[in-house]
């Protein structure tokens, strides 16, 4: 899985983004993904945003973009209206009276519906996430998890596993959380789910080394998942902003990078490239970079967190991001990329460059990074970032 998380291209294109790739010349910015390695594109979905993207019909929409380029497909299920991460995980307003009974049915019927109508138009979703960054549970608060009781939230995972795979055998189920800075917490998470019954086929872990610390941590963490629940590895979001200058309104989050990594466009690529030859290394099957597509320069946000919260949208703090520096930053990665897609496939053996470096700043000492004021800004997608970023 050569990823990238590519959910807000609809909307930047139809807003007029134009992307060139390092040449100079305009090109589909899937195109240019895909020319530097990319075999992956990941969406998100939610349910009814008050934006009108990212929806079903939106997701609909990409889907053909996307398999109509050869590539393969990850549906990133929220279960919410907007974002929903770590610090939140709000129920869609049409749930919202909802108890964990019918949840379970919600949750089925949605993620069949969206599964199914992904079908109908033959572009079958080859990966699906059952939430998203789902730390301490999903549906909030029926499906939350308290004092590590893990009984509703397995319920929900169970309804949208059997929904998939009643779609679609093939389809693999994957269970995503933003646990890569603790060894003991990723534990307690997958112990927990798995004591109840849950099935899946892949584990998903975000790392933003800002905040989920070094890339020497996120190798030990990878290779437990591998080998204690016996399931592959993926990293389905990363990210490394390449300047703190700010570019728009929304105030950045990151005002500093991470040890050994200076915020610039070399610095941003060396940064990803220690991030794939770090999860490659230790096993994992691939690597989502988040949002190398997203466009600042057309005014591009991607949702307020909730409806009347203008100072919750979602920018992008390091100005328009054109997809010909970002293919420059790829094709540097190339042969790291290439390296891992045939490991994948079983070609040769992992290689033996060096990871090193990551964010001196302990997970622990930092706020909340998904939810505004006091607890500090939201999802890395409000980075100062540049070139790609995390999605969600």
């Amino acid at each position: 899985m050569l990823g990238a998380d590519v959910s807000s291209l609809q909307r930047a294109l139809d807003l007029g983004a134009k992307y060139h790739d390092a040449s100079g010349a305009q090109r589909d910015p899937l195109d240019i993904l895909k020319g530097v390695g990319v075999n992956y594109a990941r969406l998100r979905v939610w349910n009814n945003p008050i934006s009108g993207y990212s929806n079903k019909a939106k997701v609909l929409q990409q889907a053909r973009a996307v398999k109509a380029k050869g590539l393969q497909l990850m549906v990133d299920f929220h279960y919410s209206d907007t974002w929903a991460d770590p610090g939140k995980q709000y129920k869609p307003a049409a749930w919202s009276g909802h108890g964990i009974s019918q949840l379970q049915t919600d949750v089925y019927s949605y993620t069949y519906d969206v599964c199914t109508s992904l079908k109908a138009q033959g572009t079958v979703p080859d990966s699906v996430q059952i939430g998203n960054e789902i730390n301490t549970g999903m549906l909030w608060d029926d499906g939350r998890v308290v004092n590590n009781d893990f009984t509703n939230l397995s319920l929900l995972l169970k309804a949208g596993y059997n929904a998939t795979k009643a779609c679609n055998p093939g389809t693999q189920v994957i269970i995503h959380t933003a646990l890569a800075e603790s060894l003991s917490s990723a534990r307690r998470f997958y112990d927990g789910i798995r004591a109840k019954g849950v099935s899946w086929d892949i584990t998903a872990l975000s790392y933003y080394c800002m905040w989920h610390g070094t890339t020497s941590n996120l190798s030990t963490v990878i290779a437990d998942m591998r080998a204690r629940y016996g399931k592959d590895v993926v990293i389905a979001e990363t990210a490394y902003p390449f300047t703190a200058d700010n570019a728009d309104s929304t105030r950045n989050v990151v005002a500093s990078g991470c040890s050994g990594y200076r915020m610039t466009w070399q610095g941003q690529g060396a940064q990803f490239a220690a991030v794939q030859s770090t999860a490659r290394n230790a096993g994992a099957i691939g690597v989502f970079y988040w949002e190398p597509t997203v466009h600042n320069g057309l005014g591009v946000r991607l949702e307020p967190d909730q409806p009347g919260d203008p100072g919750a949208v979602a920018g992008r703090d390091a100005g328009a991001r054109h997809a010909s520096r970002a293919a420059a930053v790829r094709r540097r990665q190339h042969a790291d990329l290439d390296g891992a897609a045939r490991q994948q496939r079983g070609r040769e053996p992992p290689g033996d460059d060096a990871a090193g470096g990551g964010c001196a700043e302990h997970a622990a000492d930092r706020p909340d990074r998904r939810e505004r004021g006091a607890r500090g800004g939201t999802r890395p997608e409000r980075l100062g970032r540049a070139l790609p970023d995390r999605a969600e």
